[in-house]
């Protein structure tokens, strides 16, 4: 299996594959979904810049999906960027004939596997860091699994969880939700999920320091030793 970084612009990405031919088609396919992202922002600024659903008509396919992933999930369609773009990758591969390809944009990941995959969960501070990981069965159909945290990284988060990982078929929905819930988020309860249109989505599991919870399905959670040196950071 090859491991590779690759960072372009603000894109910061692991890749994994069997092949070479794989990673390039990756690296390929994530530019030009950035270059045509860019294209829409510098038509329309508000896109790039707005934290609720966006409904005006746009002229791209990388903005459509984040669009249409803002509205059920009640944010702005840059919260869908990092899945969305993992997802045009994932893609490219498969289109290359890739049966196991996984990219991680700084923790939103979009894969294919034709074995299983084991994902670490990196919650912060939470005592469940670094000791969980996600067991993933062979996957035809390319998974989202991405994920919101208020206590780690960069990313503008308004509530109180360490990690809200959300499983879907639609990446961008997947990234789009972990913001949204992640933002919200103050303890676990069935409302809290019960009173949202999760359509699309699989599973989701939070933490917020000593508590975890889950809604739907979800894959196996099993004990893990996560290396912190295969998260993926900027260099």
């Amino acid at each position: 299996m090859i491991r590779e970084h690759f960072q372009y612009r603000t894109t910061i990405t692991t890749i994994l594959a069997e092949e070479e031919k794989y990673i390039n088609a990756a690296k390929i396919a994530m530019v030009d979904a950035r270059s045509e992202l860019e294209h829409e922002i510098l038509r329309d600024p508000f896109f790039g810049s707005t934290y609720d659903p966006y409904t005006t008509e746009v002229s791209s396919a990388v903005a459509q999906r984040m669009s249409a992933a803002s509205k059920p999930a009640g944010v702005g369609p840059m919260a869908a960027v990092a899945g969305t773009i993992a997802w045009y990758g994932v893609e490219a591969m498969q289109d290359a004939g890739a049966t196991f390809a996984v990219i991680d944009n700084g923790g939103d990941i979009a894969l294919i596997a034709d074995h299983e995959v084991t994902i670490g969960i990196h919650a912060g501070t939470s005592s469940f860091s670094g000791k969980l990981a996600f067991r993933i069965p062979p996957q035809e159909t390319i998974l989202g699994i991405c994920t919101s945290s208020a206590t780690v990284g960069p990313s503008v988060s308004f509530g109180t969880a360490d990690a809200v990982t959300v499983f879907s078929r639609n990446v961008s929905l997947a990234d789009a939700w972990a913001t949204s819930l992640c933002n919200d988020f103050t303890e676990c309860s069935d409302e809290f999920f019960q009173s949202r249109d999760l359509r699309g989505v699989c599973g989701i599991c939070a933490i917020a320091g000593d508590t975890l919870c889950r809604w739907g399905t979800l894959p196996e959670i099993v004990k893990a030793s996560v290396d912190p040196a295969l998260i993926t950071a900027g260099r």
